[in-house]
């Protein structure tokens, strides 16, 4: 399978929290790309997750990296070239309950993963993953751009915020000087596909009302986001980390992975769109919520499509239909489908002529 450029056949790369929803989708392809996969992460919390039930061969290392120095021998044994640094406490909701673990996690899980990075001669790029909850969210009604505002009020999209700084400035005090790798950062879309199986996510738990015959509870019916399939994400993620392995430093900097304009959907419409594809899925509505969730949130990835040449591969009914049908293989035929379905989805890339399809 030789894209973005063949750049990752034969190359030691490491992820970090691979077991989780991306990071397993991310392994996955990176197998398949050739390369030689090594991960850091917890394990998985939920039974038969994603990650399991994939039963990839890599280097499997099972390490919180709030812990430098298990870390640190970590990269010493693994020598990456490349890094993508996706270990996080991804959850809004969770924050609030966890704000310290998410604060520890989120921001000096990252410093170590880039002091670790810092102190390996072997690494030349990080990709390092945070969120398009990092905007200080104004409810625009335009999406946001790479420099504009920096923010957040619940705990995980603030610390996203400060992940952001972070590497800016190790890229500015470390990472300047032709000896040390090139570091970008990565911000996507809400993302879906299969295999999640997160708490307090809308799929996740909607796959589990069904499999409970039980309808699920909606909070914000006319909260807009930017939905887009997980692989869309992770094909910008690998597109940027060709361009640091390369030497493109004008690479090195922040990037907005997300949807088209027609992705931007209200949970309600998503729903709709899910029940089309699915009868089984139901859901009712309680407004009563504790905590501040954003009402509408858009990121603008123009200067991905313009610089990068990226551009997303499947619509939002495609990105649906795909999700489903994952989730229907699994829980109606115990059938596991992740790579057929990464296929298909580089078929169409490549049909589209798509710059990281080497066309």
């Amino acid at each position: 399978m030789k894209l973005f450029g063949d750049i990752y056949s034969g190359r030691k790369v490491l992820i970090t929290g691979h077991t989780g929803f991306k990071g397993s989708w991310l392994a996955l392809w990176l197998k398949e790309l050739g390369a030689i996969v090594s991960g850091v992460s917890l394990s998985p919390v939920f039974n038969k997750s994603h990650w399991d039930l994939l039963q990839l061969n890599l280097n499997d290392h099972r390490q919180d990296i709030r812990d430098f120095e298990a870390l640190q021998k970590i990269f010493h044994e693994v020598k990456p070239e490349i890094v993508f640094h996706l270990a996080a406490q991804p959850l809004v909701r969770n924050s609030y309950l966890q704000p310290l673990e998410t604060w520890s996690t989120n921001i000096m899980g990252m410093a170590n993963v880039l002091e670790a990075c810092r102190q390996t001669g072997s690494v030349q790029a990080i990709v390092a993953i945070t969120s398009d909850k990092c905007y200080e969210n104004c409810e625009w009604p335009w999406g946001y751009r790479e420099n504009d505002r920096l923010g957040g009020h619940d705990p995980y999209s603030a610390s996203k915020a400060g992940a952001e700084l972070l590497a800016s400035s190790y890229r500015k005090a470390f990472f300047n000087l032709n000896s040390y790798p090139l570091l970008a950062t990565a911000r996507s879309g809400n993302v879906i596909g299969g295999g999640d199986w997160s708490e307090d996510r809308l799929l996740p738990d909607l796959m589990r009302s069904i499999i409970k015959s039980e309808s699920l509870e909606i909070r914000f019916p006319q909260a807009t986001r930017p939905w887009q399939h997980v692989l869309e994400s992770l094909s910008g993620y690998l597109l940027i980390g060709q361009k640091l392995l390369i030497g493109d430093k004008i690479s090195a900097e922040a990037w907005n992975f997300g949807p088209e304009t027609e992705g931007n959907k209200t949970v309600s419409e998503l729903l709709t769109k899910l029940n089309k594809q699915w009868t089984l899925v139901n859901w009712h509505i309680n407004s009563k919520n504790l905590y501040h969730e954003a009402s509408l949130l858009y990121i603008d990835s123009s200067k991905a499509r313009s610089k990068l040449g990226w551009q997303p591969v499947w619509n939002f009914e495609t990105a649906v239909e795909k999700t489903v049908n994952w989730y229907r293989a699994w829980i109606e035929k115990d059938e596991i489908i992740s790579r057929l379905q990464l296929f298909e989805y580089i078929e169409k890339a490549s049909r589209a002529k798509i710059d990281w399809t080497n066309h």
